[in-house]
């Protein structure tokens, strides 16, 4: 009598569970879903963040890149007009009007001028002189730094190379006082097919800009060799005035405010010497090259 009631009392206690598990088994994509939106919330949040701070990074990375200082001089003078007539009529007599200015792609970056003289004496021999005007300038760049240091560290260069000469005897050397920011003489004795020379370089830099001055002389067929202490106070002489002629052409202020150029100047690369260049033309050019 009682199996019935209690069949149906077991019957209504397993649709409860079944209830049960169908509800809860509705409610899981509900949580999963509710998740999934809360996780990409936070991950959009996250790249906000991240972008934000990417930004802020090269933002500041750009502010603090440094600012390469403008050279200070932009252009050269006339090579062959640096030097006065009297200066050159005492250094190449025979020749003070003869300049031969050096090829150039960038007058406004390098130039040259040399100056030839014979005195020819007859029987007794003839004197010989020869003097070359070198200018390069070196402008500012932001990949290879400031003009200024560009032309010190060609300076130098230039300095080394004439100390080094293949064949020179006695090399001595010593600064110049008044002739741009650094000067040195380099002055040495080199013998050669047409006879003994003796050989003067001095090297000035003002600013950007280096001036180099070969000056050699020699008495031939016979004649004596000049003083080399003669040689020497003329060519510091030249170099002053070269150097005093680039800050002319520049202004009396010395250089321009202007932004400093994106790239150098081709010629302003310090493998390249002008002076090379020019010398090629003159015969004497042999006594201030290496042998």
């Amino acid at each position: 009598m009682h199996q019935p009631a209690q069949r149906d009392q077991r019957t209504h206690q397993r649709a409860k569970r079944l209830h049960r598990v169908l509800v809860c088994a509705a409610a899981v994509p509900v949580v999963l879903i509710a998740a999934g939106c809360s996780s990409d919330s936070g991950s959009d949040g996250g790249s906000a963040k991240d972008t934000a701070g990417l930004g802020a990074t090269t933002s500041a990375d750009a502010t603090a890149a440094p600012t390469v200082q403008a050279a200070a001089y932009k252009k050269l003078p006339e090579p062959c007009a640096v030097l006065s007539k009297k200066t050159l009529t005492d250094l190449v007599p025979e020749g003070a009007k003869s300049g031969k200015e050096g090829t150039s792609t960038d007058t406004a970056s390098r130039g040259s001028c040399s100056w030839t003289s014979l005195d020819n004496n007859g029987v007794k021999g003839s004197q010989f002189r020869w003097l070359n005007v070198s200018l390069l300038r070196f402008d500012s760049s932001q990949t290879q730094g400031e003009g200024d240091k560009l032309a010190a560290a060609y300076y130098t260069k230039q300095v080394q190379e004439a100390q080094s000469v293949t064949g020179a005897k006695n090399t001595k050397s010593e600064p110049v006082a008044g002739a741009g920011d650094e000067a040195t003489a380099v002055r040495y004795d080199l013998k050669k097919k047409e006879g003994a020379f003796k050989q003067q370089t001095v090297v000035a830099r003002v600013e950007n800009v280096v001036v180099t001055v070969d000056y050699n002389g020699a008495g031939l067929a016979g004649e004596k060799a000049p003083n080399a202490d003669t040689l020497t106070k003329a060519a510091e002489k030249a170099v002053k005035e070269a150097v005093a002629a680039v800050s002319s052409a520049n202004g009396s202020g010395g250089g321009s405010t202007a932004a400093p150029s994106a790239s150098p100047s081709k010629s302003a690369s310090p493998s390249a010497s002008p002076s090379k260049s020019a010398s090629k033309a003159s015969p004497s050019a042999s006594a201030s090259k290496k042998s």
